[in-house]
This record gives structure tokens, sequence and C-alpha cells, in this order.
């Protein structure tokens, strides 16, 4: 979880300091008008603290158990968080030199691991959470902790994530191309 939280920390501040603002996060501002700030406080700050307490059973399955067992649950768990800790640190780097060079604006990224996927970033979170919890099964009470990587997957798939990137290209002629031969979540070879 360090190693994650430290290389996500590091991309953010990275992008922040780029002066590049989240434009869905300027998007609700606007549409919150004089609310904006309260609104953003509940609805981003608050609400986001709370998703992240259900989002984190298995860790704290984990952390809460005196010495969890090393078991195989606990290295196939290991292989599926590194998995995804692969994607989502390529995928967020490659996008990020992608972006970088003014040659690429207002063109989509379709190689590297955005060949396979189009969210390799998405996959590579969710998978995280999901490592975590096959490691939290073999500590008493982690099956319940499934609750989290279900949350996270059906928010970045259905709800924040996924949606709203893909909501940015409705319309556009390459993208519809690009989509129509990419998986939309699981790194899959391109369709034909």
């Amino acid at each position: 979880m360090t190693v994650w939280g430290l290389r996500l920390s590091w991309h953010i501040l990275r992008r922040f300091l780029r002066n590049t603002e989240d434009r869905r996060y300027l998007a609700l501002a606007q549409k919150w008008g004089k609310w904006a700030e309260l609104r953003s406080y509940l609805s981003i700050f608050v609400l986001q603290g709370a998703l992240m307490l259900v989002i984190s059973a298995p860790v704290i399955a984990i952390m809460t158990t005196d010495s969890p067992p090393l078991q195989l649950l606990t290295l196939l768990g290991a292989v599926v968080w590194l998995i995804g800790f692969y994607f989502e640190a390529v995928g967020d780097r490659q996008l990020t030199q992608f972006l970088q060079n003014p040659h690429n604006k207002g063109k989509l990224m379709t190689t590297g691991l955005w060949r396979y996927t189009r969210h390799p970033n998405y996959f590579g979170e969710i998978s995280q959470w999901w490592g975590i919890f096959v490691i939290a099964l073999a500590v008493p009470y982690g099956l319940i902790s499934i609750v989290g990587p279900l949350t996270v997957t059906i928010l970045i798939v259905k709800v924040t994530g996924i949606p709203t990137v893909e909501a940015n290209y409705k319309g556009r002629k390459d993208w519809q191309r690009y989509a129509a031969h990419t998986s939309k979540f699981l790194p899959l070879p391109p369709r034909r």
C-alpha cells in the first residue's frame, strides 16, 4: 500500500505542478456556482473519505490480524497486485509522456499499453484492490472485505472513471475507430 500510495502521490503532484487542473473538478465548480466550495468539500472530500474506508476493507482485514499467514493466496494476491501496479504505473507514465509531446495535441493515445486496453491505469488500479482482497482471503473474515474491490470496480467501470473519460470523446471518429479495435477494460489483443 505504501508503494502504491507514494507512486500515486508523486504522479498527482507532478500533474499538479504542471498547472493542469482536472477538467472534471472544473466542470463541477462551474455547475455548483457559489456553492462550489461547500459542495466540493462534501461531495468530493467527505464522500471520497467514506468510500475509501469501504474500499480499504481488505487492507483493514489484513492489518487487524495478529500475524497473517503466508499462504498460496498471499502469493497469488501479490502477483495480481504486481500486475495491477505495472499497468497503473506504466499506463500513467505512457500517457504523461504522450501528453507532454506538443506533436500529440488533440491526438489519442493508442500505443503501448493503450493498444490493449483503453484504460490500462484503471485496469491496474482495480487489479491492485482485487490482489489485496485475495491476500485478505487468508485471514479470518477476509471474505467479507470483498465489498472493497467490488466498490472500486463499480465506481471506476460504471460511475466515475471510464464513463467520464469516454464521454469526453463521444462523437470523435478517431475515438470510434480506436474503441472498435481496443478492449474497453481488460487488456486484450486489438480486434481487427
